[in-house]
């Protein structure tokens, strides 16, 4: 398991993935092509990384299979839930929160490719979680 002060190191990363990409393609693709792109940036970088990791949920005596899909799980610590629109909104990042709630996860970032630069269309989701 990570240490804070890694998975802050592997956030930085990830960042860095996502700003050079952005620049280096702007916005307009599909998020499925930013998802394979960063995963291939990620791994490069010898990061583990995981593409569209189905999740149960649980909840009182129902279990749900595949209740929902990471777009990355980063050292299996770090959610990245990619987005390709022209604005995020409240919604994106309340459903970052749930992924984490749900997995018991400390950090989770939402990156939107479909703003004019990636900055604006990042946010960073801490779920009861804070770096020392």
């Amino acid at each position: 398991m990570l240490r804070d002060d890694e998975l802050e190191r592997v956030a930085a990363i990830v960042i860095d993935c996502g700003f050079h990409l952005h620049r280096d393609l702007g916005p307009g693709l599909l998020e499925s092509a930013y998802e394979q792109l960063m995963y291939t940036e990620l791994a490069a970088r010898g990061l583990s990384v995981a593409r569209q990791v189905p999740v149960t949920l649980r909840h009182r005596s129902v279990v749900v299979d595949n209740a929902f899909k990471i777009d990355l799980l980063v050292e299996s610590r770090l959610v990245v839930e990619l987005k390709s629109v022209e604005r995020l909104t409240a919604v994106h990042g309340k459903q970052v929160l749930t992924y984490l709630r749900v997995m018991q996860l400390p950090l989770g970032l939402l990156m939107n490719f479909g703003e004019a630069t990636l900055k604006s269309g990042l946010r960073r989701i801490a779920n009861d979680y804070h770096a020392h």
